[in-house]
């Protein structure tokens, strides 16, 4: 009689998995070093720092001006909301006052900067779940917000259009019936993502009580944005300290208690249609007026008066030249990113450059999670947790 073959004794060993630094999921270069139990998650511990650009140390080498640019590598899915918060910062510093146009101009653009980030984050986490169609339609509407972009600016994803003291230029006349055209249109393309995603079983069943963050848990790690609204708080910088003339709109700050990857889905889908209200209110109230504040000191001169007048080429030259000196001194400016708060810290010490440029960028602190969220769950619910916290790692290794 053959005697049964035994299996194998059971290993109380674990082993620890690599997920990255090139993995689709992780949203740029980031390691995630896993230790399993089977298939099931014991630990999880996020490896940072593949990406560094050293974007803060190389401000402070060039005058405030040449730095805009480099912001808008720090997170190149809302590089306008990037160089938003530079700007407001260096603009405390000097306290100068915007015209109300460029105000409005700058909220237009960022809410569709928020609008681009979203879909995005919504067709690759789609994608990364099993829904190519998703990531296929959004990508399309996406295509429309960078035509925008690079109809004012003359680029699709690094636009540098907003300066200190205001906007670069006045936005082209097609750009108004174009920013109309893409209103009208998408709000019918987000019924389309919920019609296929939010009552779908296998999306419910990927995202439904997967990766849950509760409340104390998200204050503790100090998360902002999408994240913390998704986890029961209302807390957006918008309503709570309103810049750039933000406390001229109408919109609501969605929010839901569940905290699982499902609720951070809901609120950014709102989050779609609360910016294109935004954007819809400063289509239609956009002021008169300038949209370069009367800073002869700070602000580039009209083009064409710097063609025609002598004093005014000489203080072209001399910006260009020698830059601004801001007085000495600090400021903090945040706004809300995409993200979460995106802020920015400046030190002058009275010179032409940054003497300390800080970043405090949301994407950090939303890849901190991980190690928090990941435990306890299957390895493939690694993915959906990790794709519904959104992060850039430019904005992290800064």
């Amino acid at each position: 009689m053959v005697e049964p073959i035994a299996p194998p004794p059971v290993s109380a060993e674990t082993m620890t998995l690599n997920m990255g630094p090139q993995h689709p999921s992780t949203h740029g270069v980031l390691r995630l070093i896993l230790e399993l139990d089977g298939e099931t998650i014991l630990r999880a511990t996020p490896d940072i720092g593949f990406l560094h650009t050293g974007i803060e140390k190389n401000a402070e080498k060039l005058y405030y001006s040449q730095v805009i640019p480099l912001t808008d590598r720090i997170d190149y899915l809302a590089p306008l909301s990037n160089n938003l918060v530079f700007c407001l910062a260096v603009e405390k510093l000097l306290k100068l006052q915007i015209p109300p146009r460029a105000q409005w101009i700058r909220v237009l653009l960022t809410e569709l900067s928020r609008i681009n980030n979203h879909l995005v984050w919504l067709g690759t986490t789609a994608l990364e779940i099993g829904a190519m169609s998703v990531f296929l339609y959004c990508f399309r509407e996406r295509e429309e917000v960078l035509k925008i972009f690079e109809l004012c600016s003359g680029q699709r994803m690094m636009c540098s259009y907003f300066r200190i003291g205001g906007l670069a230029v006045e936005p082209p006349l097609d750009f108004y019936s174009r920013v109309d055209g893409f209103l009208k249109m998408m709000p019918a393309r987000i019924d389309d993502y919920e019609d296929l995603l939010t009552e779908n079983r296998i999306w419910l069943g990927r995202t439904k009580g997967v990766g849950v963050l509760s409340l104390d848990d998200a204050l503790a790690y100090s998360i902002t944005g999408p994240n913390l609204r998704a986890s029961g708080l209302a807390y957006d910088l918008r309503k709570e300290c309103p810049y750039s003339g933000y406390e001229n709109f109408t919109f609501d700050v969605p929010s839901r208690s569940e905290g699982d990857c499902y609720a951070r889905y809901s609120v950014r889908i709102e989050e779609l249609r609360q910016s294109l209200r935004i954007v819809r209110q400063a289509l239609d109230g956009l002021p008169e007026g300038p949209i370069q504040a009367d800073a002869p000191g700070v602000v580039l001169p009209d083009r064409d008066k710097m063609k025609a007048e002598m004093e005014a080429l000489i203080y072209h030259f001399k910006l260009v030249v020698d830059g601004f000196a801001p007085p000495a001194g600090e400021v903090y400016f945040p706004i809300e990113s995409p993200k979460g708060e995106l802020g920015c810290y400046l030190v002058s010490d009275g010179g032409p450059r940054p003497w300390r440029m800080r970043w405090r960028g949301p994407s950090l602190f939303n890849v901190q999670l991980l190690a928090k969220l990941l435990p306890g769950h299957l390895l493939a619910d690694a993915v959906a947790i990790t794709a519904s916290v959104d992060f850039v790692l430019g904005e992290v290794d800064r």
